[in-house]
């Protein structure tokens, strides 16, 4: 797949008139002209529809359910071979979309992450239980899968094929979790790129903005992890982690493997592609 890769940005969205247009125009300024911005709402009650769609975003109305929403939304970009996911508040930083979708682009990678506790972080951007959530997270996935994560940060790039033939269920606040656990145990290529993280620049946060949604996404969190860790290996999986292992074989033997990346804080860079988060704490 090296130098291919139309992308499509899928934002679920709950409520963000006061964000989502900003958000899609930075969007905009970083996406390549015949990429799509997919915006999957959750059955907002203001007018983040309308914003959306006079920003220049497609609408799909996607149901209740973060999962649910970044599935619709996946699935509705049929044209795409990369997906980005990113939330409608202004806090991910568009930035960063271009190192996000390179590893992908350039055949080296089928699954990329950003991580806010690896980046520079405005203050008051993020919660301390949220950056030791993704912390104890990574323990869980290093010990199952030997891939370390260090967020669960919504801002991440995958291969749609990979993303489909995982066999994802979590269609709410888990839907992040079961992505990592599943491409972890699928043995996909995956990587790490810090970036920065801003505050949000409207409404309220459904998960760290109450008690009651932090303790409803944490439970969900928890669960999704040990249905996961518990549940056998699908034929999807099977499917992705054999296709990963032979994309990585053509590529040597042709010649064509690319580039070594960048130098970064991430450190293991040059474990192998599915461990490659891994080593940056197993040093």
């Amino acid at each position: 797949m090296a130098g291919e890769g139309t992308i499509a940005v899928v934002i679920p969205t709950l409520n963000e008139a006061a964000s989502i247009a900003g958000v899609i125009a930075s969007v905009i300024s970083e996406l390549p002209c015949d990429g799509r911005i997919i915006v999957a709402d959750g059955g907002s009650t203001d007018a983040t529809v309308a914003c959306a769609q006079a920003a220049g975003a497609e609408v799909i109305a996607a149901g209740r359910g973060y999962g649910r929403a970044c599935l619709a939304g996946a699935a509705a970009a049929t044209d795409a071979d990369i997906i980005v996911f990113m939330d409608g508040d202004g806090a991910d930083d568009p930035a960063s979309f271009a190192a996000l979708v390179a590893p992908i682009r350039a055949g080296a990678c089928d699954f990329v992450l950003a991580s806010r506790a690896l980046g520079v972080r405005e203050p008051g951007s993020i919660g301390w239980h949220q950056l030791a959530a993704g912390w104890l997270a990574g323990l869980g996935t290093a010990a199952l899968y030997g891939v370390r994560y260090s967020d669960m940060c919504a801002f991440r790039a995958i291969r749609r094929d990979a993303l489909f033939a995982l066999g994802m269920r979590e269609m709410t606040y888990g839907w992040n979790i079961e992505m990592q656990m599943r491409a972890a145990r699928a043995g996909l290529r995956i990587r790490e790129i810090p970036v920065a993280y801003r505050c949000r620049t409207g409404g309220e946060s459904k998960v760290a903005g109450s008690v009651r949604g932090t303790l409803r996404a944490g439970w969900r969190i928890i669960a999704t992890f040990f249905r996961v860790a518990l549940s056998p290996l699908p034929e999807g999986e099977r499917m992705a982690s054999e296709a990963s292992r032979v994309r990585g074989v053509q590529s040597f033997n042709s010649g064509t493997e690319s580039p070594s990346p960048q130098p970064s804080p991430l450190r293991g860079e040059g474990a192998p592609a599915h461990a490659q988060v891994a080593g940056e704490r197993e040093r």
